[in-house]
């Protein structure tokens, strides 16, 4: 009796869920990104001061290790945090298995000293002082030394809210273990109830598939994170006109990518020898060269109709119907 009514009821609820059949694709049809700002409106929140940061220069890197660095920062100054750390495995920058010519990479590359347990709560522990309320931090990392990083990300109070996989199609050649072919993007929060996220794909996956890209005969900081997985950071998880801080500058992608999207940025760096590079790097792009509204990135109402025709037959009944 228990069996048969439970059966009925469930498909009555069946029956009413199948009343407006699920056509996939056809929320991209209707999708609009969260915020949005064109050229002009963007230009304009860049150029406006950042009033936490009054007597800080903007857009500028500091020379100096990461803590004591942060240490000079204002309280609730900082938007959105883009850390790449060193690797924490004994690498020496210039090693052949990451870099196709040795001789084209700056010298000055050092590796945490000691604990790479201890050293990375001691720089993570810095963020939440800095962070503004509803700022992020994406913190790249190896799978060695992930532990480290979701570890000290605990003892600061911060909240992991996504761990993303950024996937390469390249690996290290191995004999007897799986190629890695991959690298963790660890999504932390200040507050979990409170924090910026503009969704501008109507399906944000959490694997992000990106070529490594080899520039021939130009110099670079040991290894290098491609721009356009830096740029989608910095595209989820700030405003134009808000300050992107890395603790670990490197070759300047986050000041690149933060520069062309119409962000400010702040960065340290503990390499001298890196300054021409750096300030070829940053001057090699101008505010707001790559930025376009996330509305026109996204497919045209016709190329998704040539790709999901189902999916558009559905949305022209519905715009009609408005």
């Amino acid at each position: 009796m228990t069996d048969d009514t439970d059966s009925s009821r469930s498909g009555t609820k069946s029956k009413k869920r199948r009343s407006k059949p699920y056509i996939p694709h056809l929320a991209e049809f209707f999708f609009e990104p969260t915020e949005d700002w064109s050229y002009d409106k963007a230009k304009q929140l860049y150029s406006k001061i950042a009033y936490s940061l009054n007597d800080y220069e903007l857009d500028t890197v500091q020379y100096t290790e990461c803590i004591a660095g942060m240490k000079t920062l204002p309280k609730s100054s900082i938007d959105l945090i883009v850390a790449d750390p060193p690797f924490g495995i004994g690498f020496d920058g210039k090693s052949g298995v990451y870099n196709r010519d040795e001789t084209l990479v700056i010298p000055g590359y050092r590796e945490a000293q000691g604990s790479y347990a201890e050293f990375t709560k001691d720089w993570i522990a810095q963020l939440p002082r800095i962070m503004k309320k509803d700022a992020s931090a994406y913190i790249f990392s190896g799978w060695t030394n992930l532990d480290a990083i979701l570890n000290g990300a605990s003892e600061a109070g911060l909240t992991t809210l996504n761990h993303l996989i950024w996937h390469y199609p390249f690996g290290v050649y191995t004999k007897r273990k799986f190629v890695t072919s991959h690298y963790h993007v660890v999504l932390l929060v200040k507050n979990a109830k409170s924090y910026y996220f503009n969704k501008i794909e109507n399906y944000p996956e959490d694997v992000w598939i990106v070529k490594r890209k080899y520039r021939a005969g130009k110099e670079k900081n040991s290894t290098k994170l491609p721009l356009e997985v830096v740029s989608k950071c910095i595209d989820f998880s700030s405003r134009p006109g808000d300050v992107v801080l890395d603790p670990f500058m490197g070759n300047g992608t986050t000041a690149v990518a933060a520069k062309a999207a119409f962000r400010h940025f702040i960065g340290f760096e503990i390499n001298n020898q890196l300054k021409s590079l750096l300030k070829k790097e940053i001057n090699s792009v101008t505010p707001g060269q790559f930025f376009k509204s996330y509305k026109e990135r996204l497919p045209t109402i016709e190329e998704l109709a040539e790709k999901y025709p189902r999916a558009y037959r559905e949305y022209l009944k519905q715009k009609e119907l408005k």
